[in-house]
């Protein structure tokens, strides 16, 4: 009367599966000088934006506020 439904199944192979190793080494695929030139290319491409201010000046202009506040209150009061 009502379909029910089924059981989700997934085609996952584990990546370090003994059925998928052939049989080289794995350090003799690794090429380290192909790895590096690769990390040093990504690192030059990632650029950091800076804050607007640094958070010493942000702490000081935040002491000389309530300063000033606490000057113009005893001053009108």
């Amino acid at each position: 009367m009502f379909k029910q439904r089924k059981n989700r199944t997934f085609k996952y192979e584990p990546r370090f599966s003994k059925e998928n190793q052939t049989g080289s080494n794995p350090k003799e695929d690794f090429d380290s000088e192909d790895f590096v030139s690769k990390w040093k290319r990504q690192r030059g491409n990632n650029v950091r934006v800076k804050g607007a201010l640094p958070v010493k000046t942000l702490i000081l202009v935040l002491v000389l506020l309530l300063l000033c506040m606490y000057v113009l209150e005893k001053k009108y009061m």
